[in-house]
């Protein structure tokens, strides 16, 4: 028996970038090139690193890197705390990178939305598609 309080939601964002899983990662772990795509940020691409991402419309605090497999797969908590408890937010984001004959299937999980918070969930629908936005104009500079 499901209970509705402690059922949870996921955003999927999904794209195809021209671009080899390399070039993808390496936008994805190294901090001054998240700054340009997401938020500042005090990341380090090892399990357990423990950072946070700042953005101008809030803070995203005691994030957690779970899982790494170079060029595949990295996991992180994104918990993001705010003056209204109802729009406290505990969940992970999951990025998976798939080769393909033109580049590299990005997808993007962040999980953990309880059905209470709407706006949570379509703030970061509506997020997670500019983020992706700013990373393949990143991608597109020349190196």
């Amino acid at each position: 028996m499901s209970n509705a309080a402690t059922e949870t939601r996921s955003v999927v964002v999904e794209r195809e970038f021209p671009f080899a899983p390399e070039k993808l990662w390496r936008a994805l772990t190294q901090p001054h090139l998240i700054e340009e795509w997401l938020m500042k940020n005090d990341f380090k691409p090892a399990v357990g690193h423990q950072f946070s991402l700042r953005g101008d419309w809030g803070r995203v605090l005691d994030c957690e890197v779970l899982a790494i497999e170079p060029n595949k797969t990295l996991s992180y908590t994104w918990n993001h705390v705010h003056d209204d408890a109802a729009y406290n937010l505990k969940s992970v984001v999951t990025f998976t990178l798939t080769p393909t004959s033109a580049g590299t299937h990005l997808r993007v999980e962040q999980a953990g939305f309880r059905s209470d918070q709407p706006q949570a969930f379509g703030g970061a629908k509506f997020g997670w598609q500019k983020f992706l936005e700013n990373l393949g104009q990143l991608l597109a500079r020349p190196d």
